[in-house]
């Protein structure tokens, strides 16, 4: 079951929800109780990266044919190491 995120234009107060997709939404603010409960627009947590994927195969051919994730085919590369900051002493 997903997670849903909703506010309240009252209050201000946001709030998660697990609960089926066919479940209806809350209307009631469990903080002050108003009836003003809106469902947030948010990001999910996870990303379908790799080939086999509209990104990397069925794009036409004037897009740009990349994943954005990296092509599941070679590592990326290594970050730069960190210089050690000079001690104060």
């Amino acid at each position: 079951m997903p997670i849903y995120a909703f506010v309240c234009d009252t209050c201000g107060d946001e709030f998660d929800r697990l609960q089926k997709m066919s479940d209806p939404d809350p209307d009631t603010c469990p903080k002050c109780g108003a009836h003003t409960v809106k469902r947030k627009l948010t990001a999910p947590s996870f990303r379908l990266a790799g080939g086999g994927w509209y990104e990397t195969d069925f794009k036409k051919d004037g897009d740009k044919k990349r994943n954005l994730a990296g092509d599941g085919s070679s590592p990326a590369p290594a970050p730069a190491p960190v210089a050690p900051k000079p001690s104060d002493s």
